[in-house]
């Protein structure tokens, strides 16, 4: 059993001349002088069944073949008797089509990724259009990226120099290279669904409101959101702590605790499309009632159905590290504080150590870190102080902002991988870069036009305005900030595929520095694309330059791409902020590669089948205490079977080795001691540290220790992750 702490670090590090030094042909070449432009359903229902036969019988007239899937009608839309469909009162010309089974889509999707059954579940249970019903209408990938493709490419006719469809759809084809996040996959172009395109929200109030009203606001807001499919956060510090005086019959507060586990109940009740919803609730160390938020999960079936994060401020850890007291009040920024108290810091400390030893969370956030380093901070006075991150924490954001994700697929720019000859084309990557910000920003737009559809469905729904007064609400203002600051989060997967197929074994100093260049480059590009793009179609509207003239981040732009950061003062950006990384968990089981910026977690593991032992060719591993025949066989990490085929190994035999046999061959390949496993943790956070000051929002990241860890242990990660500048 493996030990995961999650965290978001940042490290100012001073960069490291590198690539002079790699033994492979592995440079990276970045021009600050390139500023060259880029070349360029109807919604189904449970209404009565005979709307169906007059849809069929309509195709009989025109004589259409019944293999036909789709026919073109005219249907008018009522939505007093369809609560979840697109959002138009009038008449519109839409697409029918036939539901297709859900064995005949896994069938498809095993043979496209051929013979993975895993990636073809995930896709056809995850990712294929559907409808509110579960009825899938898309057999392969190819017909989702086509439909992406498409909705893009629609969007890029709006602006100059647009980007045509088959460029697009070249660029998604296969997972090859760029993959939109879970929601704009199974959203864009989905016309039998209301939901948003963005994956991560934030919510909160303004000022004081730690009355009943304004916590069930919240609490509204977050059913909201998730019943759209998002996955949402917020902070608890503004909720008056236990034993305060209140001017009602209950005299004094109950504190945070009861409304943690109201936040975590209202989000198991929320279905997402078979699946529980994803909460973030936070906390200020500052906050009286921090030691009991810490707490509030080490009671089993408490708090089931959040993370939970203190927000640790640089004062707490300077008294940690001196052993010295630290005052709690509330409110948390007051020179007249309603409460207040001294405690011990190394205490509390350590109170959160065991729990994160004994259970893995509290999660902790270096807050001071993320609001220093934060861009979207340079305007708090406009709204956009950062308050919380979503439930993974890679998107620190303030409230009713939103963020919709996207990951470039790292090892698929390793040209000759596995081989002497492999190197990183630095050029085509840059190109797509450019290309996969103008989509995340085209998909802003997409969303737009979502969170529209969504107002109008709220508009036509039969509830009295009353009712829907917190939900109308909700979405104009997250439309608001979605115009405002046309947020993106760009990232990256297969981190470790790529150091692998160049032949660097994930966590050594070569590696960490090659990625850190890679990070690098993404982001310059990105920034340059932005920077174009405000040239061609605007500016975010409340762009001002001055305004971030001493963040650090845009800081390290102007050093290293002084030509870049001139032009960015003059015309301004297209979007606030615009990187991160994910974790991408799903996403890599279609892409076949490692996760996000994790190494391997197992090069090969073992699988069970049931199987007869009269069967011909048939290995009977064990029989269990029923009578039934088992066997037991290999499963290896997909591109350690590239490895194999290219240096000369049939995959089948190896995978019948005996384990003894099998390991002798991975110790042969640059997985080997590169696993989740094995990587020290000093060196994951050092390479957290020094990636994340490329990356403006934060990273997501496991640090994997042995269940026989020590506490002293874990709290050396954490003081480590804080002295490295770690958010």
């Amino acid at each position: 059993m493996l030990f995961s702490i999650l965290y978001h670090t940042i490290l100012e590090h001073q960069q490291s001349s590198f690539s002079k030094n790699m033994e492979n042909n592995l440079s990276l070449k970045f021009n600050d002088d390139s500023n060259q432009n880029i070349d360029e359903n109807l919604v189904k229902t449970q209404e009565e069944k005979d709307f169906y036969e007059k849809v069929l019988e309509e195709r009989r007239k025109n004589e259409i073949s019944s293999q036909d899937l789709i026919k073109k009608v005219i249907v008018p839309m009522d939505f007093k008797n369809s609560s979840e469909t697109e959002s138009s009162e009038d008449l519109f010309e839409e697409t029918i089509e036939k539901p297709l089974s859900h064995d005949d889509v896994v069938a498809a999707a095993t043979e496209y990724f051929k013979r993975d059954t895993l990636a073809a579940g995930v896709w056809a249970n995850k990712y294929a259009l559907k409808d509110s019903m579960g009825n899938i209408y898309e057999k392969t990938p190819e017909e989702m990226h086509r439909r992406l493709a498409r909705e893009i490419a629609r969007i890029e006719k709006k602006y100059p120099n647009p980007l045509k469809e088959d460029e697009i759809f070249e660029v998604l084809d296969r997972f090859k290279y760029i993959i939109p996040a879970g929601s704009p996959m199974a959203g864009i172009g989905n016309k039998y669904q209301v939901s948003s395109l963005s994956n991560c929200f934030v919510i909160g109030n303004d000022g004081n409101s730690d009355s009943y009203g304004g916590i069930m606001k919240i609490d509204q807001e977050q059913v909201q959101l998730m019943k759209r499919l998002g996955c949402v956060g917020h902070d608890l510090t503004h909720i008056r702590p236990k034993g305060s005086p209140v001017k009602n019959t209950a005299l004094s507060s109950t504190g945070v605790v009861p409304f943690m586990e109201r936040y975590s109940n209202s989000t198991r009740e929320v279905a997402q499309d078979g699946r529980r919803g994803a909460l973030m609730l936070s906390i200020g160390i500052k906050h009286p009632d921090s030691e009991s938020f810490i707490d509030a999960k080490m009671e089993q079936g408490k708090v089931t159905g959040a993370n939970i994060s203190v927000k640790m401020s640089d004062e707490f850890m300077r008294a940690v590290k001196e052993s010295k007291p630290y005052i709690q009040q509330y409110p948390a920024v007051s020179r007249n504080p309603m409460v207040s108290k001294e405690i011990d810091a190394r205490t509390l400390w350590n109170k959160i150590i065991h729990n994160a030893w004994a259970s893995a969370d509290s999660g902790v956030l270096f807050w001071d870190n993320v609001s220093r380093e934060s861009v979207p901070d340079c305007y708090t006075d406009k709204g956009f102080r950062t308050v919380s991150t979503n439930p993974c924490g890679e998107i620190p954001l303030c409230p009713y902002d939103s963020c919709r994700l996207l990951a470039i697929n790292l090892y698929s720019y390793v040209e000759n991988p596995f081989t002497d000859k492999a190197y990183f084309n630095g050029d085509l990557f840059s190109k797509h870069a450019r290309i996969a910000h103008r989509m995340m920003d085209d998909i802003v737009d997409l969303e737009i036009e979502k969170v529209d559809s969504i107002l109008k469905k709220i508009d036509a729904d039969p509830e009295s305005e009353d009712i829907k007064y917190t939900e109308r609400q909700l979405w104009e203002k997250i439309k608001e900030k979605s115009l405002q600051g046309r947020r993106t989060g760009i990232g990256i997967t297969a981190e470790g595929d790529m150091l692998a197929a160049l032949g660097l074994r994930y966590g050594s100093e070569n590696a960490i520095n090659f990625s850190v260049e890679v990070h690098k480059l993404l982001t310059l590009e990105v920034y340059r694309s932005s920077v174009d793009l405000a040239e061609e179609r605007g500016a975010f509207p409340i762009y001002e330059a001055a305004r971030e003239e001493n963040n650090p981040f845009i800081g390290r732009i102007k050093e290293n791409a002084p030509k870049l950061y001139d032009k960015m003062t003059s015309v301004g950006r297209r979007n606030i902020a615009m990187m991160t990384i994910a974790p991408t968990g799903s996403i890599s089981i279609c892409t076949q590669t490692t996760s996000g910026i994790e190494p391997v977690f197992m090069v090969s593991y073992k699988r069970r089948r049931k199987v007869n032992p009269n069967d011909k060719n048939v290995k009977v591993s064990f029989v269990d205490e029923v009578g039934d025949s088992w066997e037991e066989y290999n499963v290896f990490h997909p591109k350690f079977e590239t490895w194999l085929d290219i240096h000369n190994y049939n995959v089948d035999e190896v995978k019948a080795l005996p384990d003894e046999e099998l390991q002798q061959i991975i110790k042969k390949s640059p997985y080997y001691k590169a696993t989740s496993a094995d990587i020290d943790w000093v060196s994951k956070v050092k390479m957290q540290g020094m990636i994340q000051k490329w990356v403006d929002h934060s990273i997501s990241v496991t640090v994997n220790i042995p269940e026989n860890i020590t506490e002293d242990i874990v709290g050396q990660i954490y003081m480590t992750a804080w002295e490295s500048g770690c958010k």
